[in-house]
């Protein structure tokens, strides 16, 4: 079992950066490829970043690509989301995702994100 929780959203101006944090528990917490997704009002659910378990891969939505950087801290269990030059419509809730082979079992209770213009 492993438990997310997300935190460092709040509301930014256009332009802005923000860095989202997402603390896992668990034993096995590090071995888990670790995500990030994201859904705004009336929108499905996107995906927006991953990061292998060893931190040597990640992979980015190519709405973010050069804007956002996902990172993990495995000795804190912890990963992270940078994101600057954001954008209005970066604006979402913001969920944390651990899985393997491609499939996420485990989510967080999501942090909101709001970009002004």
């Amino acid at each position: 079992q492993v438990q997310l929780v997300e935190s460092g959203g709040g509301l930014v101006q256009a332009g802005g950066s923000l860095r989202l944090s997402c603390a896992a528990s668990g034993r096995t917490a590090s071995r888990y490829v670790m995500g990030w997704f994201r859904q705004a009002p009336g929108e499905e659910r996107e995906f927006v970043a991953a990061i292998s378990w060893s931190g040597g891969s990640t992979s980015y939505a190519d709405s973010v690509k050069g804007r956002f950087t996902m990172s993990r801290d495995n000795g804190k269990n912890t990963v992270y989301l940078q994101m600057n030059s954001l954008k209005p419509e970066d604006t979402a809730v913001y969920y944390c995702g651990a899985g393997v082979a491609g499939t996420y079992d485990y989510w967080g209770q999501g942090t909101q994100v709001t970009v002004s213009s």
